[in-house]
């Protein structure tokens, strides 16, 4: 993916702010400024971007458990704030950038105060060389090379030269900074699924109202009742919670190989648990494999047998056995027990 071009901005050096990147600030920082130059702010306080590069990587780091690095700063200042603050692991954006730059807490503010050592004129190494902090402020006040900004003790100014280009192609170079972000991530999750839609928190997730209407009311109106894997409640129709075997948080999808018939009550308590897998696999497969025979024999057309092709090749026998799905849901739930996601009590 490649910038706009411009004939008068040196485009190459900002996109080599991403190359050999070793730490996730970057990514951060910039998005953090474009937000800001977007609102047409050019004399931006530099506490405000540091409390956005908090705010914005906070749903990736907590929710989803992605991690940014074990040695990263960013990812050490936000489990630390998250101690600090006592902030909700779901806290929405503008309610933790809010919280950080009004908060008295000392501990916060050090996190806060320590990436003005190093993030602001380190992204500026493209443009000149930065290893020196003083001289490269100096650098940046004299617009050396047409750096993006100039820097001062407590804010950044926009280089005039490249605000409309910034304003103009925000979007464009936002998702330039996460498609960068994306792959940088996945390097440090190698295992993790779905690295992308984990960047940004999303407003609403999906109901699964198709899915239980489409495909779960199905089975269990054939059925007439089933048992909740977790609780043993008799579930039925009109009467039943869908939920994550592996949770949506970890596979960030809602595929109907992983979607069970749960009491509400346990639903609601489970949250992104995982489930133990000597406790609760067998009933969950024999489900799944319930519902997949009753499923092809009522309604073969059914779009959501499609989801289960990713996880099988094809319905035949040899598939559809309690060996295969084991070895696609186990390393799943180790995968994501490694990172962070804690099992049932």
């Amino acid at each position: 993916m490649n910038l706009p071009y411009e004939s008068h901005l040196p485009i190459h050096l900002l996109a080599s702010s991403f190359r050999k990147t070793v730490a996730s600030y970057k990514f951060y920082w910039f998005l953090s400024v474009i937000g800001r130059v977007e609102q047409g702010n050019v004399i931006i306080n530099k506490q405000h971007l540091f409390a956005d590069m908090i705010a914005q990587s906070w749903f990736t780091v907590n929710y989803f458990h992605v991690t940014l690095g074990k040695q990263d700063n960013l990812q050490i200042a936000i489990e630390k704030i998250k101690a600090f603050e006592t902030l909700t692991i779901d806290a929405s954006r503008d309610a933790i950038f809010k919280r950080l730059i009004s908060t008295n807490n000392r501990g916060t503010l050090k996190e806060l105060k320590h990436f003005d050592a190093e993030v602001p004129h380190r992204f500026l190494s493209p443009w000149f060389p930065a290893d020196n902090r003083k001289q490269a402020y100096r650098y940046s006040v004299e617009y050396q090379n047409d750096c993006l900004y100039a820097l001062s003790d407590d804010t950044i100014v926009i280089n005039p030269v490249w605000i409309e280009y910034l304003q103009k192609n925000a979007r464009v170079l936002k998702d330039f900074c996460y498609w960068n972000l994306a792959v940088y991530l996945q390097s440090k999750n190698p295992n993790v699924p779905d690295i992308p839609n984990k960047l940004v928190r999303t407003p609403i997730r999906k109901a699964l109202n198709d899915q239980r209407k489409y495909f779960w009311d199905v089975v269990i109106g054939e059925l007439g009742s089933v048992d909740c894997i977790y609780t043993n409640k008799r579930l039925v129709v009109g009467d039943y919670a869908v939920e994550h075997f592996v949770p949506y948080a970890f596979v960030s999808h809602d595929l109907i190989w992983n979607l069970i018939p749960a009491d509400h009550a346990f639903n609601s308590s489970k949250s992104d648990k995982l489930p133990i897998m000597d406790r609760h696999f067998d009933p969950y497969f024999r489900l799944q494999r319930e519902a997949i025979e009753i499923v092809r024999h009522k309604l073969p057309n059914n779009r959501f047998l499609e989801d289960y092709l990713t996880l099988l090749p094809d319905f035949s026998p040899e598939y559809l056995t309690r060996q295969r799905f084991f070895e696609q849901v186990q390393p799943l739930i180790t995968i994501a027990s490694n990172n962070g996601f804690q099992f049932m009590s």
